[in-house]
């Protein structure tokens, strides 16, 4: 069969042949043991419906063994034998683009060298899924190829509910991802009913197909970055030979070492998983891989005295690095880490003192005690940060739960108040005021063509429309428009792209409208292929996240989330291809609502009507909470929109003197 036959099927009309674990890669966490002996069968039954009954006994045994040694039905048995990866968009069997748009988007999620635990159709983030199992991607694949411009597909946390007729305006797709009852959000809920089959973690752009690799975190990591040595550093001094110390090269892969080369200082960064940060380092996200912690004080010297900037990986614990290097007197100029502390106890985060292998051992056979064990860890990791913070260290949190997991394992990181932080979120010191106030945010854009000229021809075009807007910006965004233009500029040069070919650029609603114009101008002129457009959830308007995205809102409303859900609703009406709204991306189930969209550009006057409807509310949703809130950068952002957008009319915020509620109470 060719590869358009085996997906036009969905699932075999034949048994295929049991497959074996592949060896050498990097499996998933095996999940906690949670569900009683009814649950199970229940999970066996739920699992068993996707296929025919004369298989049943067959699969019901071989389903039993992968919930007991992974914790999950992963259904390996049903992986397609043909490789995944992002093929041009003609390669596909489709009735219509945007159905082929969103299988190219799907593939490149699940690409060997995208995907964190492919095997397990887990793209980032330990457990960002794609699909619970591969009997939903045989389906979902399935579905796309044969649906028409008139239906829509419902996913139900990968689940394929099916193709239901809606009409050309709406969305193709329409994405959920662990939307549960409120009361039924908790860390131990997820185990218990994705183990039941009945939900999954989406992450944020894995469960909605927009994942591009580590290049899609790169650039909000290295504005981050760039900006945090820019608030320690005496003008005119450079980050050159100066630490950035942090941990984690495996959910989030290795944006933060490449980042750090970007923004031109010393990154070290810690990860446990060897298979994790060796791929990196193969990859080329990480200049020098060390083993032995002696070897690594002796590389972090050579490099400030040299005033290198170079990025190290270290295969080890991060605690034991920040108390190694408080000893030995190494200086350490900015703090962070990006672990993945949304899951602490199931692979996250990995506890000093434990062998990498007898920590996934405890996960699976004695989770108690891998639990306290792990907070363990976080008090002593907290505590070593703290010393390094009275030398005059700047640390932050990296919106991954790190503060949060730790002031729930009882360490030193409250403020005195014993509500706050004693240390900001990024998003409060440098993301929320300085770029997501103002609109701007991660815009993300795939040549559907996969040909590298194609995504050299959409570099340039940004890099003009930025150049020519440039002219024309307030000074209060110069600085965001021209760090923006250096990015964008050097792209090529620093080799992000990992799967399809893609770009991300932060951008405001006039940058990502007016670029997204530039490249139907040019799809319909045939200069380039068709383009898919996305962005990160962690933007302006797709995210109600309390200790991350909407951390910098301080009118008490940042534990709602309406914003997200307007976004997604607003969003599937004004003319996005496919929309999702998730539970529990980046901080943790049931900490954060976030949701996306991806567009197909075609060069049609359609395409034009749809981005420019869409970009709009897509960011200006967000700037309108913010500036509700009471941020001056977004109430100025505001305020410049509705002067040159007759139909937008926005309800602002009377400011109140601090003075007149002092005696109130």
């Amino acid at each position: 069969m060719t590869f358009k036959e085996k997906i036009l099927q969905g699932i075999p009309k034949e048994l295929p042949s049991k497959r074996e674990y592949p060896q050498g890669i990097n499996p998933a966490p095996k999940r906690k043991d949670i569900l009683s002996r009814d649950e199970k069968q229940l999970a066996i039954r739920n699992a068993l419906r996707y296929f025919p009954k004369e298989w049943h006994a067959e699969l019901a045994r071989e389903f039993a063994q992968e919930l007991n040694d992974f914790g999950r039905i992963y259904m390996y048995r049903f992986k397609p034998d043909y490789e995944i990866y992002a093929r041009g968009i003609k390669e596909y069997p489709a009735k219509c683009s945007q159905a082929a748009a969103i299988m190219l988007m799907i593939q490149n999620n699940l690409d060997p060298k995208v995907a964190q635990h492919p095997e397990e159709l887990i793209t980032y983030g330990g457990n960002g899924a794609v699909f619970q199992n591969w009997a939903q991607y045989l389906l979902v694949m399935q579905y796309l190829a044969t649906m028409t411009e008139d239906q829509t597909l419902h996913l139900y946390s990968g689940h394929p509910m099916g193709l239901f007729p809606s009409s050309k305006e709406a969305p193709r797709v329409v994405v959920t991802n662990g939307m549960m009852i409120p009361n039924y959000s908790r860390p131990d809920d997820w185990e218990r009913y994705n183990a039941l089959g009945v939900t999954q973690y989406g992450q944020m752009t894995a469960g909605s197909f927009m994942y591009i690799g580590p290049q899609g975190i790169v650039h909000g990591t290295t504005i981050t970055v760039m900006n945090a040595f820019r608030k320690i550093l005496k003008k005119g001094e450079t980050p050159e030979g100066k630490i950035f110390l942090t941990a984690g090269l495996g959910g989030m892969s290795g944006a933060q070492p490449k980042a750090g080369n970007i923004a031109g200082c010393i990154s070290i960064c810690a990860e446990v998983n060897p298979k994790a940060a060796t791929k990196r380092h193969e990859q080329g996200w990480v200049d020098v891989l060390i083993e032995n912690m002696d070897e690594l004080l002796a590389r972090v010297r050579l490099a400030i005295n040299n005033k290198e900037v170079v990025s190290i990986a270290y295969i080890g614990n991060i605690v034991e690095v920040w108390e190694r290097f408080y000893q030995e007197d190494i200086y350490v100029h900015v703090g962070s880490d990006q672990t993945s502390l949304h899951i602490p106890w199931t692979g996250g985060y990995y506890p000093v003192g434990i062998s990498y292998e007898e920590s996934n051992r405890l996960i699976r056979e004695e989770p108690d005690l891998f639990k306290a064990k792990v907070q363990e860890s976080l008090r002593r990791h907290a505590a070593a940060i703290n010393k390094h913070a009275a030398r005059g260290t700047y640390f932050f949190d990296y919106g991954n739960a790190f503060l949060l997991e730790a002031s729930r394992a009882g360490a030193d990181v409250m403020a005195e108040n014993g509500i706050d932080f004693k240390y900001p979120s990024y998003v409060q010191d440098i993301l929320g005021p300085m770029c997501f106030d103002y609109g701007f945010g991660p815009f993300r854009w795939v040549c559907t063509s996969c040909k590298l000229e194609d995504l050299d021809a959409t570099d340039q075009i940004a890099m003009d429309v930025l150049n020519e807007m440039l002219k024309e910006s307030p000074e209060e965004i110069q600085l965001q428009m021209q760090d923006n233009i250096t990015w964008i500029k050097d792209a090529k040069k620093n080799k992000m792209v990992v799967g399809s070919q893609a770009r991300i650029l932060y951008a405001d609603a006039e940058g990502r409208i007016r670029i997204a114009q530039a490249f139907n101008k040019a799809i319909a002129e045939g200069k380039i292929g068709p383009v898919v457009l996305g962005r990160d959830h962690h933007d302006v308007s797709g995210t109600d996240s309390p200790y991350r995205e909407t951390s910098n809102i301080y009118d008490g409303s940042k534990f709602t989330a309406d914003m997200a859900i307007h976004n997604v609703i607003g969003d599937s009406f004004r003319g996005a291809t496919w929309v999702s709204i998730h539970n529990g991306g980046g901080v943790g189930w049931g900490e954060v609502t976030n949701g996306g969209f991806g567009m197909l550009l075609d060069g049609t006057a359609e395409a034009k009507k749809r981005l420019e409807n869409m970009l709009f509310y897509d960011v200006n949703n967000g700037i309108s909470r913010r500036s509700w809130a009471r941020n001056d950068h977004a109430i100025f952002a505001i305020k410049r929109e509705m002067e040159r957008t007759p139909g937008l009319k926005v309800t602002l915020p009377n400011l109140v003197e601090d003075e007149l509620l002092k005696d109130l109470f």
